[in-house]
C-alpha cells in the first residue's frame, strides 16, 4: 500500500534562519510577496526584519497584518482582496510569506488558494480537497505548537455557523518553511505551553493514528525524543535556547507526521470548542488528551506504550499496559504543571456547554478525524467525553 506524502520543497532550519528568506524567494524565482501576519507580529518587529532582508535583497513586498486568532471565513477574504490589489503600481503579488503562528500560517494557506483559484472557502472543507498548487507559500514559524508549516490543512471557521472547518489538499502544503527557533524566543509562558502541548498531540496521533504509515511514524517519534524533554523546560526557562530550538524542530517534525497520518480524535472534539467557546486551539486540545487517551488506549496499547516510553517517562522493563498507565498520568501531571484550566475555568458557561454538546459531537464527526481514532466513539460516546472534560475526569 502506498502513501501520499507531501512536504515543503525548501527547509531551512536553525536559529538565524529567517536571513535566508530572500535566498529561498530566489530559488523559487519569486520576488513580489504579500506578507501575511498580525499586529503582534508587527510591533514585535518580525516583520520589518523580514522586509529589511527583502529589500537588502531588492525585493519589494506588500503586508496584510489583520489576520486574527482562530482565522475566520470574513477575516481571510479581506486577505484575498489586499492579494487582488496587489502593490503600488499595479503589480501583481507574485508570493505569500506567513510570519506567525499557526493563525497566521492557516490564514495565509487559504489566502493564497483562494486568490488565485477563487470560489469560497467552503469549496475546499474536507472530503473536498484542494488539488493543486497555487502561488508559492513559505511559511515562518513563530510558535512551537502547530507545525502549519509542514502540512497540507488548515482550519477556517465559518462565522454564519461557529463551525471550524478542515480544508485540506496540496494547495495548502507550503512551498517553504522557514524554521527559525530564535522568533519563539519572545512566546509568553502561555503561549508556549499551549502549542507545545498542541506538538506533542500531533506527535501521539499520528502515532497512533489509523492511517499512520511508516514515514509518519519516524516523524512523530522523532518530534515525540524532542518535545518530552523539553516541554516544561520552555514553559518555566523561557530563554532556554536549547529546550527552545529542540521544541522548534519538533513541532516542525510533529507537522509533517500527521500532515501524512492525519490526527485523530482529539482533534475532532477540539475544533468545536475552540469554534463555540474560543478556546485557543492547542488549550483545547490538552483539555482533552488526557480524557481521550484513556478513552483510547485498550486499543492501541503498543503504540501508547511506545509512546510513553519515546516521551520518555517509562522504559523497556515496563509492560505495555503500565507504560500505557503512565503515559495517561503524565498528561493530566503536565497539564497540572502547564496550568491548563478546565472548560468552566477557562469561563465557559455550563449551560452553554451542555446546550452544545450534540452539535459539537456532530461537528467533530462531521470532520472525519474521530475515524482515524485506534478507537472510533460514535456521538453519545463523544458527548460523555466531553462531560469528562468539563468535570476534569482525566
Amino acid at each position: 500500500m502506498s502513501h501520499n506524502i507531501l512536504m515543503p520543497r525548501i527547509m531551512e532550519v536553525g536559529g538565524g534562519a529567517l536571513e535566508r528568506l530572500p535566498d529561498v524567494l530566489a530559488a523559487l524565482d519569486v520576488a513580489r510577496p504579500l506578507i501575511v501576519t498580525d499586529r503582534m507580529m508587527m510591533e514585535l518587529g518580525y516583520v520589518d526584519r523580514a522586509r529589511a532582508f527583502l529589500s537588502a535583497a531588492g525585493m519589494q513586498s506588500g503586508v496584510f497584518a489583520d489576520t486574527v486568532p482562530e482565522p475566520t471565513e470574513r477575516s481571510i477574504i479581506a486577505g484575498v482582496e489586499a492579494m487582488h490589489n496587489g502593490m503600488d503600481g499595479d503589480q501583481a503579488f507574485d508570493s505569500v510569506i506567513a510570519i506567525g503562528g499557526g493563525s497566521p500560517i492557516d490564514s495565509a494557506k487559504a489566502i493564497g488558494v483562494l486568490a488565485h483559484f477563487g470560489g469560497d472557502i467552503r469549496d475546499y472543507k474536507f472530503p473536498q480537497q484542494a488539488e493543486r498548487t497555487g502561488l508559492p507559500l513559505i511559511a515562518v514559524p513563530t510558535t512551537a505548537g502547530t507545525g502549519s508549516e509542514c502540512t497540507r490543512f488548515t482550519i477556517i471557521t465559518d462565522d454564519t455557523v461557529d463551525e471550524k472547518m478542515l480544508c485540506v489538499g496540496v494547495g495548502f502544503m507550503p512551498t517553504a518553511a522557514i524554521v527559525d527557533y530564535e522568533l519563539s524566543l519572545s512566546v509568553p509562558a502561555r503561549v508556549t505551553a499551549d502549542t507545545g502541548i498542541d506538538a506533542l498531540t500531533h506527535a501521539i496521533e499520528a502515532y497512533v493514528s489509523r492511517k499512520a504509515n511508516g514515514f509518519s511514524d519516524q516523524q512523530a517519534l522523532a518530534a515525540m525524543r524532542l518535545i518530552g524533554p523539553n516541554l516544561r523546560a520552555v514553559y518555566h526557562e523561557p530563554d532556554n535556547r536549547d529546550a527552545r530550538e529542540a521544541m522548534m524542530l519538533g513541532a516542525s517534525l510533529a507537522g509533517l507526521a500527521f500532515s501524512s497520518a492525519s490526527v485523530a480524535l482529539v482533534h475532532g472534539m477540539s475544533r468545536p470548542i475552540g469554534a463555540f467557546f474560543h478556546v485557543p486551539h492547542g488549550m483545547s486540545n490538552a483539555m482533552l488528551l488526557p480524557a481521550i487517551t484513556r478513552f483510547s488506549i485498550e486499543d492501541a496499547q503498543a503504540r501508547y506504550a511506545r509512546c510513553a516510553r519515546t516521551i520518555g517517562i517509562a522504559n523497556a522493563f515496563n509492560s505495555d499496559a503500565a507504560a500505557a498507565h503512565l503515559l495517561i498520568k503524565e498528561l493530566s501531571a503536565l497539564n497540572r504543571e502547564l496550568e491548563v484550566p478546565t472548560p468552566g475555568d477557562f469561563g465557559v458557561d455550563r449551560h452553554r456547554w451542555r446546550d452544545a454538546l450534540p452539535t459539537m459531537a456532530e461537528q467533530a464527526l462531521a470532520s472525519g478525524s474521530p475515524g482515524n481514532n485506534p478507537r472510533v466513539p460514535d456521538a453519545d460516546e463523544i458527548i460523555d467525553l466531553y462531560e469528562q472534560v468539563w468535570q476534569s475526569v482525566s
